[in-house]
């Protein structure tokens, strides 16, 4: 029987994507990448939310680091 292949979606790959542009701008903004991903991973769900709610990777690290 053949194993089938796992993946992520295609929703959750393009969060994914949106987060590490996120990152980006949370450095930019002079927060350190340890700091950008920590902060990311502890708000997760707020990140979420921002990113159903169509905001830009660059308004939400702006509205983060607000």
């Amino acid at each position: 029987m053949a194993k089938k292949k796992e993946g992520l979606d295609e929703e959750t790959l393009a969060l994914i994507h949106w987060c590490i542009e996120v990152e980006g701008f949370l450095v930019a903004g002079g927060a350190t990448v340890e700091q950008a991903q920590e902060h990311i991973e502890e708000q997760i769900e707020w990140f979420t939310d921002q990113f159903y709610n169509g905001l830009t990777p660059e308004e939400a690290a702006r509205e983060a680091l607000a």
